[in-house]
C-alpha cells in the first residue's frame, strides 16, 4: 500500500512551479484516495458507506471547530466557566438564548463544546445534538476494523513522516527520481504582509495582484540545486531580515502535499462512523514500535512550531475532530499533552506565529475539563509543571538575590511566557467539592513550587527616593504588573482551593507563613529602638520610606492575608494566634504591606517627583481596579489583621513612624508643606482601617454587600452607565462583576435618547451608605463625589455635613480594631490637628486635615454609640467621649471652631460632631437625647424654611410684574395687533398666472458672522453669501446601483426619470461677506496644509473648508440676491388673457425661436449681455455667482472647473431642481406639512437659517441666465422644449416616459427670459408676460406628466361600481384617447382607479412646483397647506393656478393637446415601454429607505457566519460588510476583493459606493457591530451602530458582548442622516474632532 503511494504522489503532483488544482483533485480522487477507499470497505466504497451508516450513530458532540473572527456564544447563566462556548447553529437551536448570553469573535483554534456534559449547568446540548439521540458506541466489523487499523496506521505514519520532514534529511532512495528541486518561501508573523509581497515579486518576477495570491508557503523556484540555492540567496540578500526560505526535493513536496491533503481526507473518514474515530485514536495515540519514538500525535506535538501554517492546522483540525471527540482518548491525549507540556512552552516562545496556530492553545481544550484537570494534577501532578515552565523561562531575569528583574526584556517572548498563565487558571476554574489524599497531597506541592514563584517576586525592583537631579534613565516596570495581573485571578483561586478544605487550607496557611519567614527581602539596616509618645514605648527598628529602598511587589504577604481572611471561618477555633507561635511580631506582618502605603502617600505628596513617571504609574496601578483586589486592599486587610492583634497605641505609632511622623506630632519642628499633606495621607490610613470592613471575614457580610457598596460610591460621583460600572468593578476569574444582582437594588435606570446611552441613578434610600474617604476613591473621584453630594444636600434644603455611614459591626477576631478610635495616641494627634486650626497657624493645618480629623471622631461617635445602643453601659468597653482629658480637650476644641470662618466649609460637619457628642452623652446617662437635641436642628429647619418661603414670594412677586407689563404692552399697541390679520389675509394665494399675488417688499438686514457686521441686501452692495455644500446624491434613486454613462460626453440637460445621480446643494444659512470669506478661505488653507492628515478632514483641492460657526462641510458659496418686487395690473393682466391662450402662447413662442435661429451672433455680443450684467449687479455678485456655478457643474459632473462650458447654467437648473425634490421627499416621508404656519415654511427640524438656503439656491439659478451666454441659454430652452412640443424636437429629443418633468419645469421656468434678450439691450419680460409663460409652461408640463403617469402605471386592478363624478368621466375619456393613440393599454380600468393613480402620480411634482414658485416669486401659500399633509390637492392646485381637477386641462385645451398626445404616444421609446422591453418608472415614485435590519443582532451575525466570500476559497478571516442603502454584504478590508477604480486599487466598499451611493457609503461591520461612513475614496469615518444592548449602550468589536437590539430611534436618525445628505457633514465632524496621528487607507476598506 505504502508503495503503492510511493510510486503514484510523484506522477500527480509538483510536476511544475503553478499546477491546476481542480484538475490535480480530481485526479488524486480517482487514482488515489478511491483505491484506498476501496481497500478500506473491501467493496465499492458508496455500498460500504451505506452499511456503515445504518448501523452507526451521530456523535452528541458538535465539535465545530472556529475559524479567526467567527462569533461564538457563551451563557452566563449555566457555563462552567467563561471558555465553554458554543456555535452560531447550537446557540440558535439551544435554551440559552433565552439565558443572559455574552457574544464575542473567535481568535481562532477552538471548537464548540455542544453536547459536553461536563461544560454546562443546564442545557448541554441544542435540539440537533441531543442526548436521547443514540450513544456514541458503534461497534465496527472485525474485518473493516482490521483495515482501517492497518490503512489509518501506515497513512497516518506516512503523514507524520513527511510533514516533520526537515532540509537536512536525507531521502531515501526509492523516492529519488529525478534530480528537481524546490526553493520555498516562508511566511510568518514576524515579517509585515507587504515585505512578502514585495520579496514575491522580486524574486519570482511577478506582478503585484498575481504575488497577493501566493502567502503561507510558497514554491517561488522549480528547478536544478543550482538554481535553487541562487534563489534562496537572492531572497536572504532582498531582506534585511531573512525570511525562511528552504531547498526541499520536488518528490518531497509532492509527498507534503498529498500528507496535507490525507489531512481533509481522515476528517472525512473519521466523520463517516464513531469506530472510525475510535480506530483513528488508538493509532495517534498508539506507543511506537521503536522504543526512542513517542507515539505518532506526540510526534506531531513536538514538530508544531517547525511547521509552517497550512500543516499546523492540517494537525489541529485532526486533534480536534477525533481526539477531542473521545472522552476516553482525550484523557490518554491529555497526558501526552501535559508530559510534553514543558517543551511545547519553550518551543512556543521561539515561535514565529501566533498562538491560535500553536499546539499550545489546545491546553484550553483539556486543563478547563472539570474531571481531567483533577486527573492531571493526581497524576501528573500539572500545578507543578507548569509553574516549574514559567520559573525556568524566567530563569534568566532572576538577579544575584533570586528575584525578578526585567530591565531591557524581550517583550514578544515576555509576553507568550505570560500566556502560560492562562493554563494555570484554566486548571483552578472549578474548585472539588470532593478532596481525594492523593488530590491534596498534590495540589500541596503544587502550592508549594507556586510560592517559590511569589518568593521571585517578593520585594522585586526596589525603588529608591532620588535626591539632587532627577533620575536619567525610567526603570522598567510594566513588566512586573503584567505578571501581577496575570497573578491576580489566580491568587483567589488557590484561596478558593484552599478554603474548601480545612486541612488543606490550614496546611496552605503554615506554607504561605513559612515562605514569608524566608524572605530576606528588604531586610532593616538598623537595631530596633525605643519610641516614646504619651507614655507608651515602641520598641521597633527604624525606617525611612524616603531614605531606602523600598517594593510595591508583595504577593506572599498579601497572599497570606488572603489566606488568614479564610482561617476565620474554620469549625475550630484555629486563626492565626493558634497557627502561629507565640512569640511572632506582628510588627512584621504590618511592615512591608505599611510601607507599600506609605510609598503611595509619599509620591501623592510629590515627594518622589525626581523619580519619573514610572514610579506614578506604578502607584496608580496599585489603586487601580485591575490590580488593587490583590494589592492595595490584601495591604489593607493585613494592616487592619495586624491592627487587631497589636496593642492600638502601639499599632498607630508605628504608623506614625513610617510616615515619618512621629517627631511631627511628639515635638515642635517646623512645619513642612509636605508634612501636612502626610498628616492627611495618614489620617486618611486610619480612617480606612477602622471604617472598610465590607470585607468577607472581616465582617458579616457578603460578596454581593461589597459590589452594592462599590456600586453606591460610583453611582455618588455621577450617573453612569452600565459599562461604566463595569469597568470601576473588579471582575473575577469568569469576568464577572456581580453588577446585574444588585443594580436594581441600588439604582434606577434612565433610558437613552436618540443619541448617548442609559444612565443609572442611585437610589435616594440608598445615599446615606455614602463614605466621603471612600478607600477606592481617586483623588478626582474624591473630589467629584463630594461636590456631587454637597450639590444634592444643598438643593434638597439640608446641611452639607457628609456624615461618616454607619459600620458593620467587626467579626470578633477584628473587634478589637475599632479600639484604635479611643486610644490614647490617636486622641492626641487629633487634639494636636484640632489646637493648630483654633490657633489659626496656617502653614501648620489644612482643611483637609479637618476634614479628616471629623471623620475620625464622627466614627469614634458613631461606634459608641452603637455599642450603647447594643448593650449597657456597663458592658460597653469603648470609651470615646469619656476616656481621658484629652477626649474631652477635643470637645471643646470643637466648640471654639464653630466661631472660625477659615473653617465655614466645615460648619455644618463641626455641628454634626458636637450634636453626636451630646448625645452619646446622654445615652451614658439614661437620658432622652431627643429632648437635648431638639433645640438647635429646629432652629437650623426653622431658619431654612423661612429662606425658602421669602424665595418663594420674590419668584411670585417678579411673576405678577412680567404679566402686568405683557398686558400693558398688548393694551397700548392694540391697534398693531389690529392691523396684522387682514393685511396678511388680504393677499392673493396664487404663485402662478395672471392671478399671482404680489412679492412682499421686505428689507433683509444680515449680519456676517465673521466680521459681526450688518449690510442689507441688495443687487448693488458687495456680496454677501452663504455656506454651502454641492454633492452628488442617490437618495431619490429608483435603479440603485446602476452603472452611468461616462461622464465626460454625458449631456445633463434631460434628467432622466430614475433620477440615478443628482446632485445636492444644502446650506447650513451662515451668512459672511464674500470678502470675509475669501480671507477665512486663504487662511484656511494655509493653516490646514500643515496639519497633520489634513487631506482626511477637508479636500483642500476641491474648495472644501469648515463653517467658522456650526463646523458643517462646505465646499461653496452660494449668493444671497435680493428678491424683485413685483407687481401685477390684474385688468391688464386680465384683457392679454383674453387673447393670448395657449395655441397662441405656443405660436409666438415658436416664432419667436425661429426668429432667434435667424439671427447669427456677432462677436461682441455677449460682452453687451456682460455689461448688462454688471448695470445690474455688482461684480462680487458676478464674482461669487462664476464660484458657486462652477462647484455645481464639477462636482455634478465630475469633471474639471470650466466656467464656459454649455453645461454650467443646466447644472445649476439641475441642483435647484433636485434639492427641492429631495426636500419635498424628507416632507412627505415624516408627514410633514409643505408649508409651516405663519407663512414661513420649513423641513423637519432644520432653521430659518436652512430655508434661507434654499431660496438663495433658488434665485442662484435664477440668475445663472444672466451670467452665461445668452445663445446658450436660448440652445437650451428649445431643446428642453422640443421634450413638450414634438414640432420643435430633434433625434436626440427624449420621450416623455424619459424625462423627470420637474427638472424640465425648473429649467424652462429659469431660461425663458433668455428669449427676450436682444443686442444691447436690456430686454426683460413683463409682469404679465411672465405670469404667462410660467402658467402656460406649467400647464403642458403638467399634462405632460399626468400622461407619463398613465403610461407608466399599467398595473393597476381593475375598480367597478360606486358613483363616478365629473373627475372621473374626464379621467376614463382621458385614457380613452391615450389608449387610442397608444392601443397598448387595458381597456378594464375604472374612472375611479385612473383618477386616483393620476392624482397620487403627480402630486408630488405639484409639492416640488409649490416650493420652487414660493421661493422663485415669495408668493405666500394658503393656509391649508401649512395645517395638514393630507387632503391638499385642491390648495396645490389653486396655489399653482391648475384646475381642482388636473384632467379640466385636457378639456380646456382640447384642441391643442390631441395632437401633442398624438406625438407623445407616438414616439418609439413608448411603444418599447409598453411592450415591457424597456423599463418604466412608476408613479409616485418609490420612497428611498435603508434596508429593514432584523431585531436581534444574533439574526445578523448568524447571516454573516453564512457568508462565503465570491473571490477566495481560504478560510482567513473575513470581515462581512452591510451596505444599508441596498443590502449587500461585502468582503471588506480582504485583498481578495480588491478592484480597479478609476485607474487606483481599491477595496470592495469603496468600490461599492461608487456605484451604490455615488461615493457615500453607510456599511455595517457586522462582527465588529460597527457602523462606517463613507464619502469618497479618501474620507470616511466610524459611527455607532442602532444596536444597543439591554443598559441603552451600543457595543463596538463586540467588547461586552451582550445581546444586542435593534434601536428604531437610533436607526431612524441614520435614515435622517442619509436623506438630509448630512454624511459628509459627519465624517467631517467626527474627524474633526478625533486626533487623526495615523492615516486610515478608507479605499481599501
Amino acid at each position: 500500500m505504502l508503495r503503492f503511494v510511493v510510486e503514484q504522489v510523484p506522477q500527480i503532483y509538483c510536476l511544475e512551479v503553478e499546477s491546476n488544482s481542480q484538475e490535480e483533485e480530481e485526479v488524486v480522487q480517482s487514482r488515489l484516495l478511491q483505491p484506498l477507499e476501496c481497500f478500506l470497505f473491501g467493496e465499492d466504497p458508496q455500498a460500504g458507506l451505506e452499511k456503515l451508516q445504518q448501523g452507526s450513530a451521530s456523535s452528541q458532540l458538535c465539535g465545530r471547530v472556529f475559524k479567526e473572527g467567527e462569533t461564538v456564544y457563551s451563557c452566563r447563566d449555566c457555563a462552567i466557566d467563561p471558555t465553554c462556548v458554543l456555535c452560531m447553529d447550537c446557540f440558535q437551536d439551544s435554551v440559552h438564548k433565552g439565558h443572559r448570553y455574552k457574544m464575542h469573535a473567535s481568535s481562532g483554534g477552538g471548537f464548540c463544546d455542544c453536547g459536553d456534559l461536563e461544560a454546562w449547568k443546564t442545557g448541554p446540548c441544542c435540539s440537533k445534538h441531543d442526548p436521547g439521540a443514540p450513544t456514541d458506541e458503534c461497534v465496527l466489523e472485525p474485518g473493516l476494523r482490521e483495515r482501517a487499523q492497518k490503512l489509518f496506521q501506515v497513512l497516518l505514519r506516512y503523514a507524520t513522516d513527511l510533514l516533520v520532514w526537515e532540509e537536512s534529511y536525507e531521502l531515501a532512495a526509492e523516492l529519488v527520481k529525478e534530480d528537481t528541486y524546490y526553493c520555498v518561501l516562508y511566511n510568518d508573523e514576524h515579517h509585515s504582509y507587504d515585505h512578502v509581497i514585495y520579496t514575491l515579486q522580486r524574486s519570482v518576477q511577478c506582478d503585484h495582484s498575481e504575488a497577493h495570491t501566493h502567502t503561507g508557503r510558497r514554491a517561488v523556484k522549480r528547478g536544478k540545486l543550482r538554481s535553487c540555492q541562487q534563489a534562496k540567496d537572492l531572497i536572504r540578500h532582498i531582506s534585511l531580515q531573512p525570511l525562511r526560505v528552504e531547498i526541499l526535493h520536488s518528490a518531497v513536496m509532492a509527498h507534503q502535499s498529498f500528507a496535507m491533503r490525507l489531512g481533509t481526507w481522515f476528517q472525512q473518514i473519521i466523520g463517516y462512523s464513531v469506530g472510525f474515530r475510535q480506530v483513528f485514536c488508538q493509532v495517534a495515540l498508539e506507543p511506537s514500535s521503536e522504543g526512542d519514538q513517542p507515539s505518532l500525535i506526540s510526534r506531531l506535538m513536538l514538530h508544531d512550531s517547525r511547521l509552517y501554517k497550512g500543516a499546523r492546522k492540517f494537525i489541529h483540525e485532526l486533534i480536534f475532530c477525533s481526539l477531542l471527540m473521545e472522552t476516553e482518548y482525550k484523557r490518554r491525549f491529555a497526558i501526552e499533552f501535559t508530559k510534553h507540556y514543558k517543551q511545547l512552552q519553550k518551543d512556543y516562545t521561539l515561535d514565529d506565529h501566533e498562538r491560535s496556530i500553536s499546539i499550545t492553545a489546545l491546553s484550553v481544550q483539556i486543563f478547563t475539563v472539570p474531571t481531567l484537570a483533577r486527573q492531571l494534577i493526581e497524576e501528573g501532578n500539572v500545578i507543578k509543571v507548569i509553574v516549574d515552565t514559567v520559573m525556568e523561562l524566567l530563569s534568566e531575569h532572576l538577579d544575584a538575590n533570586h528575584r525578578f528583574h526585567f530591565q531591557g526584556y524581550n517583550s514578544d517572548k515576555f509576553f507568550r511566557i505570560q500566556v502560560i498563565f492562562h493554563d494555570l487558571r484554566y486548571i483552578l476554574i472549578s474548585k472539588p467539592s470532593l478532596w481525594t489524599e492523593e488530590l491534596r497531597t498534590q495540589f500541596l506541592e503544587g502550592f508549594r513550587v507556586f510560592l517559590g514563584l511569589l518568593h521571585c517576586m517578593q520585594g522585586m525592583e526596589e525603588v529608591k527616593r532620588q535626591f539632587g537631579q532627577h533620575i536619567e534613565v525610567e526603570p522598567e516596570w510594566e513588566a512586573g504588573f503584567s505578571i501581577q495581573r496575570q497573578l491576580r485571578h489566580i491568587l483567589v483561586m488557590f484561596q478558593d482551593w484552599c478554603s474548601s478544605d480545612e486541612t488543606v487550607l490550614l496546611l496552605s496557611f503554615r506554607e504561605c507563613h513559612r515562605a514569608l519567614m524566608r524572605c530576606n527581602n528588604q531586610p532593616f539596616q538598623s537595631e530596633a529602638t525605643d519610641y516614646y509618645m504619651c507614655k507608651h514605648i515602641l520598641h521597633v527598628s527604624p525606617y525611612k520610606v524616603s531614605q531606602e529602598p523600598v517594593s510595591i511587589h508583595l504577593p506572599i504577604s498579601r497572599a497570606l492575608a488572603g489566606e488568614e481572611n479564610h482561617t476565620v471561618h474554620l469549625s475550630a477555633p484555629m486563626g492565626l494566634g493558634k497557627l502561629l507561635c507565640e512569640s511572632c511580631d506582628f510588627t512584621w506582618f504590618a511592615e512591608h504591606p505599611l510601607r507599600c502605603v506609605v510609598l503611595a502617600a509619599q509620591v501623592s505628596a510629590e515627594m518622589w517627583r525626581r523619580n519619573g513617571l514610572s514610579l506614578v504609574s506604578q502607584v496608580y496601578y496599585y489603586h487601580d481596579v485591575k490590580c488593587r483586589d490583590e494589592m492595595y486592599d490584601k495591604d489593607v486587610i493585613m494592616l487592619q489583621i495586624a491592627a487587631s492583634k497589636m496593642d492600638p497605641n502601639h499599632f498607630i505609632m508605628l504608623i506614625l513612624q513610617r510616615f515619618e511622623l512621629f517627631d511631627v506630632f511628639n515635638g515642635s519642628l517646623a512645619s513642612k508643606d509636605q508634612w501636612n499633606r502626610l498628616t492627611e495621607e495618614m489620617l486618611y490610613l486610619l480612617i480606612i482601617i477602622v471604617g472598610e470592613r465590607y470585607v468577607p471575614g472581616i465582617s458579616h457580610v457578603t460578596k454581593e454587600d461589597v459590589t452594592m457598596r462599590e456600586v453606591i460610591h460610583l453611582l455618588c460621583i455621577q450617573p453612569m452607565a452600565h459599562s461604566s460600572l463595569v469597568k470601576g468593578l473588579p471582575e473575577n476569574e469568569s469576568h464577572e462583576t456581580g453588577l446585574e444582582t444588585v443594580i436594581p437594588k441600588v439604582a434606577t435606570f434612565k433610558k437613552p435618547g436618540v443619541s448617548g446611552h442609559g444612565l443609572y441613578e442611585v437610589k435616594k434610600e440608598c445615599l446615606p451608605e455614602f463614605n466621603p474617604f471612600f478607600f477606592h476613591y481617586s483623588k478626582s473621584q474624591h473630589s467629584k463625589a463630594e461636590d456631587a453630594q454637597k450639590k444634592r444636600r444643598t438643593q434638597e434644603g439640608s446641611d452639607k455635613a457628609l456624615r461618616p455611614p454607619v459600620p458593620p459591626p467587626f467579626c470578633p477576631a477584628f473587634s478589637s480594631i475599632v479600639h484604635l478610635l479611643c486610644c490614647d495616641i490617636l486622641i492626641h494627634i487629633l487634639r494636636r490637628v484640632l489646637q493648630r486650626a483654633v490657633e489659626d497657624r496656617a502653614t501648620y493645618w489644612t482643611e483637609a486635615m479637618i476634614q479628616r480629623s471629623l471623620h475620625l471622631i464622627g466614627q469614634g461617635l458613631l461606634e459608641e454609640k452603637a455599642q450603647l445602643g447594643a448593650s449597657t453601659v456597663e458592658q460597653v468597653t469603648f470609651d470615646f467621649t469619656i476616656g481621658s482629658e484629652h477626649s474631652k480637650s477635643v470637645f471643646h476644641l470643637l466648640s471654639k471652631m464653630t466661631a472660625l470662618p477659615s473653617l465655614e466649609a466645615q460648619k455644618d460637619m463641626i455641628k454634626w460632631t458636637l450634636q453626636m457628642f451630646e448625645m452619646v452623652k446622654c445615652l451614658r446617662e439614661k437620658s432622652s437625647p431627643a429632648a437635648s437635641m431638639s433645640i438647635v436642628p429646629d432652629k437650623d429647619k426653622a431658619e431654612r424654611k423661612r429662606k425658602a418661603e421669602a424665595a418663594k414670594l420674590h419668584r411670585q412677586k417678579i411673576m405678577a410684574q412680567m404679566s402686568a407689563m405683557q398686558k400693558n404692552f398688548i393694551e397700548s399697541h392694540k391697534m398693531l395687533y389690529d392691523n396684522i390679520l387682514p393685511s396678511s389675509t388680504s393677499k392673493l394665494c396664487v404663485a402662478v398666472g395672471p392671478q399671482r399675488g404680489s412679492t412682499p417688499a421686505e428689507r433683509e438686514v444680515l449680519t456676517c458672522i465673521l466680521c459681526q457686521e450688518e449690510q442689507e441686501v441688495q443687487a448693488r452692495s458687495p456680496a454677501m453669501v452663504l455656506t454651502a455644500c454641492v454633492q452628488r446624491s442617490t437618495v431619490l434613486t429608483q435603479c440603485r446601483g446602476k452603472t452611468l454613462a461616462n461622464n465626460e460626453t454625458m449631456y445633463p440637460l434631460f434628467m432622466p426619470p430614475d433620477l440615478a445621480v443628482g446632485t445636492h446643494t444644502g446650506s447650513c444659512g451662515h451668512v459672511m461677506h464674500a470678502t470675509c470669506w475669501q480671507k477665512y478661505f486663504e487662511a484656511v488653507q494655509n493653516t490646514t496644509r500643515n496639519r497633520l492628515h489634513a487631506e482626511l478632514i477637508i479636500d483642500l483641492e476641491n474648495g472644501e473648508y469648515m463653517c467658522p460657526l456650526c463646523k458643517s462641510l462646505c465646499n461653496t458659496v452660494v449668493p444671497l440676491i435680493p428678491l424683485e418686487p413685483l407687481t401685477l395690473n390684474y385688468e391688464n393682466a386680465e384683457l392679454v388673457g383674453q387673447l393670448l391662450t395657449l395655441p397662441r402662447w405656443i405660436q409666438i413662442l415658436s416664432a419667436r425661436i425661429k426668429g432667434l435661429k435667424s439671427v447669427t451672433q456677432g462677436p461682441g455680443k455677449d460682452s453687451c449681455y456682460l455689461l448688462i450684467f454688471r448695470r445690474k449687479y455688482s461684480d462680487s455678485i458676478a464674482e461669487m455667482l462664476v464660484v458657486c456655478a462652477t462647484t455645481v457643474h464639477r462636482v455634478g459632473l465630475q469633471t474639471g472647473p470650466n466656467e464656459l462650458c454649455p453645461a454650467v447654467p443646466v447644472m445649476s437648473w439641475n441642483t435647484c431642481a433636485f434639492t427641492i425634490q429631495a426636500i419635498e421627499n424628507l416632507l412627505q416621508e415624516e408627514d410633514k406639512t409643505l408649508f409651516e404656519e405663519g407663512l414661513c415654511w420649513t423641513y423637519f427640524h432644520l432653521s430659518p437659517r436652512r430655508l434661507a438656503g434654499l431660496k438663495a439656491v433658488v434665485q442662484f439659478s435664477a440668475t445663472q441666465r444672466l451670467k452665461s451666454s445668452q445663445a446658450v441659454i436660448q440652445k437650451h430652452f428649445t431643446d428642453m422644449l422640443g421634450a413638450l412640443l414634438p414640432t420643435m424636437s430633434s433625434e436626440s429629443t427624449p420621450s416623455i416616459l424619459e424625462v423627470d418633468f420637474f427638472h424640465l419645469l425648473v429649467g424652462l421656468v429659469l431660461a425663458i427670459p433668455a428669449l427676450y434678450q436682444e443686442e444691447a439691450v436690456d430686454l426683460q419680460p413683463s409682469a404679465v408676460s411672465s405670469a404667462y409663460n410660467h402658467l402656460y409652461i406649467l400647464h403642458l408640463v403638467t399634462m405632460a406628466h399626468v400622461v407619463q403617469v398613465l403610461l407608466s402605471s399599467t398595473d393597476d386592478t381593475a375598480v367597478f361600481g360606486g358613483e363616478e363624478g365629473q373627475a372621473e368621466r374626464a379621467a376614463v375619456e382621458l385614457y380613452a384617447t391615450v389608449s387610442q393613440c397608444t392601443g397598448g393599454l387595458r381597456s378594464d380600468v375604472s374612472g375611479s382607479s385612473v383618477a386616483d393613480r393620476v392624482r397620487r402620480g403627480v402630486t408630488p411634482f405639484l409639492r416640488c412646483a409649490a416650493l420652487f414658485f414660493n421661493c422663485l416669486t415669495g408668493v405666500p401659500p394658503p393656509e391649508e397647506l401649512s395645517i395638514t399633509s393630507q387632503g391638499q390637492m385642491e390648495a396645490l392646485c389653486s396655489y399653482l393656478a391648475l384646475p381642482c381637477d388636473v384632467f379640466q386641462l385636457f378639456q380646456e385645451h382640447r384642441g391643442t393637446v390631441f395632437p401633442l398626445l398624438q406625438r407623445w404616444c407616438g414616439h418609439p421609446a413608448v411603444t418599447k415601454a409598453l411592450k415591457g422591453e424597456m423599463q418604466t418608472i412608476s408613479y409616485p415614485r418609490k420612497r428611498n429607505r435603508l434596508i429593514e435590519l432584523p431585531e436581534d443582532y444574533s439574526a445578523l451575525l448568524n447571516q454573516a457566519s453564512h457568508f462565503q466570500c465570491p473571490n477566495s476559497t481560504d478560510d482567513e478571516r473575513k470581515h462581512p460588510t452591510l451596505c444599508l442603502f441596498c443590502g449587500t454584504i461585502l468582503c471588506s478590508q480582504s485583498t481578495c476583493c480588491h478592484s480597479q477604480l478609476d485607474g487606483e486599487e481599491v477595496g470592495a466598499c469603496t468600490a461599492h459606493a461608487a456605484t451604490c451611493g455615488a461615493g457615500v457609503g453607510m456599511f455595517l461591520r457586522i462582527r465588529e457591530c460597527e457602523m462606517v461612513l463613507m464619502a469618497s475614496k479618501t474620507r470616511g469615518s466610524t459611527y455607532p451602530a442602532p444596536y444597543l444592548d439591554d443598559y441603552g449602550e451600543t457595543d463596538p468589536q463586540l467588547g461586552r458582548g451582550n445581546p444586542l437590539h435593534l434601536c428604531p430611534e437610533r436607526y431612524r436618525k441614520l435614515h435622517q442622516l442619509w436623506q438630509q445628505h448630512c454624511i459628509l457633514e459627519e465624517i467631517a465632524r467626527s474627524l474633526e474632532v478625533v486626533n487623526v496621528m495615523f492615516a486610515f487607507e478608507w479605499q481599501m476598506l
